[in-house]
């Protein structure tokens, strides 16, 4: 099978030609192969859903040579409270998403780029794996104060990528597996997965999850209060998710930079201790949040390349999992392999329906693909 695959981002729009074939492990069907040819349309600015046209017709131009594709899929951006899977687009879906949940939110357009391309491609069209997808607990959801809910904000396209990955290493079809997922870059998450639903997360950004290299980590309340007050919300906001972590306190986000430094700069030294700390702890309350024993803890994202913190994380938690290392991101094989599981008949895209005011809070998902 043959998908291309379509990932838009705030200056660029990633693509793939994806070759898709079945396990050669009887055990593990949802272990799919892959071969992926990458290319990548760089763009002047965060796309706007009045240029899906204009991109489309350059993506089509960019891939005219490729092979000819069973189906054609994109990131799929906030579309609702929706469960996790693989989606076919609609016209309904698509216009949706163009509106906008969150403004230009580049992810959002992956849906109206795929079904423009696949109109001309004569396929069917998909998203995988939405950002706004959210099967956490009811429990999980619950804070202390009435009418203030938790929600699953965290990297959710990755994470479940390098968790089903993870749940083939250690020899488990992903929906018998428990595996907790730290994504560790600019900004980060950490993930409990149990048996194919992610039930609790940090969350990401402003919402939580350690320090990043961009991205603040835990604030005490009283100073979030202070912060919102002398900045204002807006500006408080970008503060925690963009302008924190080692940018904030070394004065740098270039991980190779913060490599070097680490060897001579006690400040840096300083901030990589917390981040390790910070990590730790959270794998630890995201492991409690399990029904049992976690199969296994990964790491991923940017900062999973830097050795020498990785090393010191799994050090510290090595006693409660084996721990992968799963570097970067898989966010162009997670869409090939969902398009992938339903062209090769082990699971049944989904139907979107437009969004209701929440999801039920005892909504559960329908059963994973192995």
């Amino acid at each position: 099978m043959i998908a291309h695959v379509i990932n838009p981002g705030t200056s660029g729009v990633k693509l793939a030609c994806a070759r898709i074939d079945p396990s050669d492990n009887p055990a593990l069907p949802g272990q799919l192969r892959l071969t992926l040819t990458r290319a990548e349309l760089p763009l002047s600015g965060p796309p706007g859903a009045e240029q899906v046209p204009a991109i489309t017709q350059a993506i089509l131009d960019l891939t005219a040579d490729w092979p000819a594709p069973d189906a054609i899929v994109g990131r799929g951006g906030l579309i609702g409270k929706v469960t996790t899977g693989t989606y076919r687009v609609t016209r309904q879906l698509s216009d949706y998403a163009s509106q906008g949940e969150r403004g230009h939110y580049p992810p959002n357009l992956g849906g109206p780029l795929a079904l423009a391309a696949a109109q001309v491609r004569g396929v069917p069209a998909f998203i995988v794996d939405p950002q706004s997808a959210d099967e956490l607990l009811p429990e999980a959801r619950v804070t202390g104060l009435r009418g203030i809910h938790r929600t699953a904000e965290f990297h959710a396209l990755n994470a479940r990528a390098v968790a089903r990955r993870a749940a083939h290493e250690v020899g488990k079809r992903f929906q018998d597996a428990r595996i907790v997922v730290a994504h560790l870059g600019a900004t980060t998450s950490v993930t409990a997965f149990d048996r194919g639903r992610a039930i609790d997360t940090t969350g990401t950004g402003p919402d939580g999850g350690p320090m990043g290299a961009m991205q603040s980590g835990p604030i005490p309340p009283r100073a979030l209060l202070t912060l919102a007050h002398t900045l204002g919300d807006s500006a408080a906001l970008t503060r925690l998710s963009s302008e924190g972590g080692f940018l904030a306190l070394t004065g740098s986000k270039d991980l190779r930079d913060l490599e070097t430094r680490l060897l001579s700069e006690t400040d840096v030294q300083t901030v990589a201790a917390a981040f390790v700390h910070q990590v730790c702890k959270a794998l630890g309350e995201q492991t409690g949040a399990l029904s049992a024993r976690p199969d296994a803890l990964v790491i991923t994202g940017g900062i999973a390349r830097w050795d020498e913190l990785v090393d010191r994380i799994e050090r510290r938690v090595a006693w409660i999992a084996p721990v992968l290392v799963i570097p970067g991101e898989l966010e162009l094989e997670a869409l090939a392999e969902g398009a992938g599981r339903v062209l090769l008949g082990l699971e049944q895209a989904r139907e979107w329906t437009p969004p209701v005011d929440a999801m039920p809070a005892d909504a559960t998902p329908t059963p994973d693909a192995p």
